[in-house]
């Protein structure tokens, strides 16, 4: 899917974390690639990440209950006229006509994207008033959705006390649309919203996007310097003379711990690698994509000989960082790949492109079909027949 009217530039220069924007229905041709029924099966797998959002009204207020999947079968036949709504996350993953949804947002890098969530409600359902602090484009797929924007919110704003929902204490609505098949709004980082379902068979795609937080950046890059660092790197000091008063941290010594520290964290040749490694780690590590044979070089070549072609898999996440024209190292779901020549212009094909057909014509080198190779055992490349 593409669109067939929309200024990217203008976007990017006055909304993109700046302010909401409603865009109506700017693709080409709608489709809405999930249907209800095939959403609700989803929602019943066991590596599937759902969640299930009832709601009971009582005089003039809203009583929420969540419920973690998977969901058994029958659930969906117990609900009864209260609304209700289904979240399924990460659908891009799994339904192809899901991941094509994110082809015309590519003008954001791809590592900032994070996932498709796909939700079904019915008439009258929705999540509460809530902010995220991610950006977030809400499409509507089927259906018809009411979203009403309040303010800006951050980690002092108040919210109703329960223990799996993050709802809004107050929401003063400040704008409000009714989205149709095929309209998107746009919401930046920390502005409140609320939907509700407008009739039955109201379905939403929200593509969020990755926003790491300062405090998970130094968490987890210092767990991977202190993983490789020595038990006997240690404070030195010699030359040590003695001081007027033994009780003071001397300037000098605050200097040299210091240095111990900022040192390693300053090494941005080792955050590159590390932050490639950590942003490029599926969202379901525990999820297995790797063949049950692994192929050898040789044998991916005959397939590729045999007309076979490889695709991307849509699970997987790709990022690269440049070294110079000729070498770039290649980031896929947490591993790296430091790639030259021709591996490096095929790492960067696979990444510009959202499907990236490989087949023999555009390997020549046995480096390059080696490095093909280890991204199938890995699972990170498919047979494109297996995506049929």
């Amino acid at each position: 899917m593409q669109f067939s009217n929309f200024d990217i530039d203008h976007f990017l220069a006055e909304h993109w974390q700046k302010k909401p924007l409603l865009i109506r229905n700017p693709w080409t041709e709608w489709r809405n690639p999930v249907t209800p029924d095939e959403l609700g099966g989803l929602a019943c797998e066991d590596h599937i990440e759902s969640r299930l959002i009832t709601q009971s009204q009582e005089a003039e207020h809203h009583n929420w209950e969540a419920e973690n999947g998977p969901l058994p079968e029958d659930r969906f036949s117990q609900l009864h006229k209260a609304p209700w709504t289904l979240l399924v996350q990460a659908v891009d993953q799994i339904v192809p006509d899901v991941a094509a949804l994110i082809t015309p947002f590519r003008f954001i890098p791809d590592w900032r994207i994070d996932d498709v969530m796909v939700s079904y409600a019915s008439d009258g359902g929705g999540v509460g008033p809530h902010f995220d602090h991610y950006d977030v484009f809400l499409i509507q797929g089927l259906g018809r959705r009411r979203w009403q924007l309040g303010g800006r919110c951050d980690d002092s704003t108040e919210l109703l006390p329960h223990d799996h929902l993050r709802l809004l204490a107050r929401f003063d609505v400040q704008d409000e649309w009714v989205l149709e098949a095929g309209d998107i709004l746009y919401v930046p980082p920390g502005i409140a919203h609320n939907g509700v379902a407008i009739g039955d068979d109201c379905m939403t795609y929200s593509i969020g996007f990755r926003a790491p937080s300062r405090g998970e950046l130094i968490a987890d890059w210092s767990d991977d310097l202190i993983a490789g660092m020595r038990d006997d790197d240690r404070y030195a000091d010699p030359g040590l003379s003695a001081q007027d008063n033994p009780g003071e941290i001397t300037p000098a010594a605050i200097a040299r711990l210091h240095n111990m520290l900022t040192e390693k964290l300053n090494d941005r040749a080792a955050f590159t690698r590390w932050f490639g490694r950590y942003n490029s780690t599926p969202k379901y590590p525990d999820i297995e994509w790797q063949p049950e044979i692994p192929l050898a070089s040789h044998t991916i070549k005959q397939h590729l000989s045999d007309g076979k072609m490889l695709i991307r898999n849509p699970a997987s996440r790709y990022a690269f960082v440049r070294h110079d024209a000729d070498n770039v190292l290649l980031f896929v779901d947490g591993e790296c790949f430091e790639c030259a020549a021709e591996a490096s212009q095929l790492a960067q094909k696979i990444c510009a492109q959202d499907h990236a057909l490989i087949d023999l014509q555009s390997i020549t080198s046995d480096d390059a079909l080696q490095f093909i190779a280890s991204l199938y055992n890995q699972g990170s490349l498919f047979w494109a027949s297996e995506m049929e």
